[in-house]
């Protein structure tokens, strides 16, 4: 392990941070069917811990049942939305400056952890399984039945890190990346070193200073 730098292990979401951000297609989207800028975005922080994407998360809906309860939600928020569209902006391609910076961490022997938000078990095959084949550990809402911002998701990627990697490894030891506002705050309270990830080259200048090394290259 490098040790040079103020953590020693990084946790990191996949989709807006090691993939393009679905907020582009859902953008995409809305202006193809003539809807309200932001209206998906503003339906899935609506109720945020029961609506419709909370239980999906949480795999308490199939896709069926998703799909009904939100599409009735933006029903009710007055506009027609079809949950095929908004499911099929979740494939976001690899971004490959920050697929670089995991081989770099990873090299440096840095615990790594994916924690995810997701409707169904991440493939472990292709690109994005060879990604996720260089995380210590893997912590998927749809697995765990329970999501970010929830506290306890991310108690349990230190706990699953920890059992990876045959030591403890508390919050503040971590860096922790993430696109959205929501996620970071519960995590920088419980002692993490958050950064939000808008601009990828913008987060891994953030990440190089907190881990002390390179992320372009050997490190």
């Amino acid at each position: 392990m490098s040790g040079r730098g103020r953590v020693s292990a990084v946790v990191c979401d996949l989709g807006g941070v090691l993939t393009e951000s679905p907020i582009t297609q859902f953008t995409a989207y809305e202006r193809e069917a003539g809807l309200p800028e932001g209206l998906i975005v503003r339906l899935n922080s609506t109720d945020p811990d029961t609506n419709a994407w909370a239980r999906y998360e949480r795999n308490e809906l199939d896709v069926a049942g998703f799909s009904t309860a939100f599409e009735a939600e933006a029903l009710a928020a007055g506009h027609r939305v079809e949950a095929a569209r908004v499911l099929a902006a979740l494939r976001g391609e690899l971004r490959p400056a920050m697929v670089e910076a995991v081989r770099c961490l990873r090299a440096a022997g840095l615990p790594l952890a994916l924690l995810s938000n997701n409707v169904a078990p991440m493939e472990r095959t292709g690109p994005i399984g060879e990604l996720i084949g260089l995380f210590d550990a893997v912590v998927e809402s749809s697995v765990e039945g329970v999501r970010k911002p929830e506290p306890e998701i991310y108690r349990r990627a230190l706990t699953r890190l920890s059992d990876a990697v045959g030591r403890t490894i508390e919050a503040t030891d971590c860096a922790y990346l993430d696109d959205l506002g929501i996620n970071l705050k519960p995590a920088r309270e419980l002692g993490f070193s958050t950064i939000k990830v808008v601009d990828p080259a913008d987060a891994l200048a953030e990440l190089t200073e907190l881990v002390g090394f390179p992320l372009d290259g050997p490190a």
